[in-house]
């Protein structure tokens, strides 16, 4: 007999049928719910579900699905509906999914997967997923794409005189400070803030969380391709990249690929032309240390960061993030 079970600000689960969550992992999200579906005592699928501090939308209070994993597509079908009735029990109008909380974490799913494997730090769900929400009556609420470019990468010819106006300006950029790594990810904490306020189902976090996102990847970064632009000795300006660690341990030798992961400026006209800038010196550091290609990850695509990386490369990856009204 199959039935969804609520776990209440609790574990997740653990089964032989889907990957485990970290049992801590729903509470340390802040997920109100934690649902699994259970047939013949063993679970089929799971998923975290957030409505009270889910993201603000301007045309219906949203709910959240995250956490998600199942093992089959009645599975799916089923628990997808368990959450949606959840959601709208507690008020919500609308389900958003997969997000796992929020946008700074774990969301989107591919829909078109290209030929390229999954790159360091990508979200790599499985390819069913797409049928799964549609079945369940989600439609696309928003797309997103990562691009490519290869060695001898483009050169953007209005670089030269912006990189002149930044500087008349009094911004200059240098890499990060690993050894006061955490000071640094405070100040990016706060340019994030703003930089991001206007993106699409954004929220903030708070700069413990922030910086405990970040230091796991400490050891691997390369500071030539983490860069702060700083003016008036505040930073305006973020760039992190990092080399695709997925790709040294599918080939075992050293990563020839680097992902361009984050991209943060000011919102300010002062700093017009400084994320292609930061892109622009970033492309001209990797190709100098022998980098074949690089992978802008994981844009919007409406964002501007979107527009940077079309004078670069082509698309190798598309994502959708689905929603479902609960009328």
């Amino acid at each position: 007999m199959r039935r969804v079970r609520r776990q209440q600000r609790t574990a997740g689960a653990v089964s032989d049928t889907v990957p485990p969550v970290d049992p801590a992992l729903p509470q340390r999200h802040g997920a109100d719910l934690h649902l699994v579906l259970e047939s013949d005592g063993a679970i089929m699928a799971r998923c975290s579900l957030w409505w009270r501090a889910a993201p603000l939308c301007l045309d219906a209070r949203l709910g959240v699905i995250g956490h998600l994993a199942t093992a089959t597509d009645d599975d799916a079908a089923a628990l997808l509906d368990a959450a949606c009735e959840t959601l709208r029990k507690a008020g919500c109008q609308k389900a958003v999914g997969p997000m796992d909380g929020n946008t700074w974490r774990s969301y989107r799913t591919v829909t078109d997967r290209g030929t390229e494997p999954p790159f360091f730090l990508e979200p790599d769900t499985p390819e069913s997923w797409p049928a799964y929400f549609a079945a369940a009556g989600f439609t696309a609420l928003a797309t997103y794409h990562s691009s490519i470019s290869t060695a001898p990468f483009q050169r953007d010819a209005r670089i030269p005189t912006v990189a002149a106006r930044l500087a008349a300006s009094g911004i200059a950029v240098r890499a990060i400070d690993l050894n006061r790594f955490e000071a640094e990810l405070a100040a990016i904490h706060d340019l994030s803030l703003e930089s991001f306020a206007r993106n699409f189902l954004y929220t903030p976090i708070s700069r413990d969380e922030f910086i405990e996102q970040y230091l796991p990847v400490a050891p691997l970064i390369d500071p030539r391709f983490v860069l702060v632009a700083e003016c008036a000795e505040r930073t305006v300006g973020f760039l992190f990249a990092i080399a695709d660690r997925a790709e040294a341990a599918r080939t075992a030798s050293p990563s020839t690929t680097l992902i361009v992961k984050t991209v943060a400026v000011a919102p300010s006209r002062r700093y017009g032309g400084l994320g292609s800038y930061l892109v622009a010196l970033v492309h001209e550091r990797a190709e100098a240390l022998g980098y074949q290609r690089v992978i802008h990850a994981l844009m919007h695509d409406s964002n501007n960061s979107a527009n940077i990386s079309a004078r670069y490369g082509q698309v190798m990856r598309r994502y959708a993030l689905y929603a479902r009204y609960l009328g």
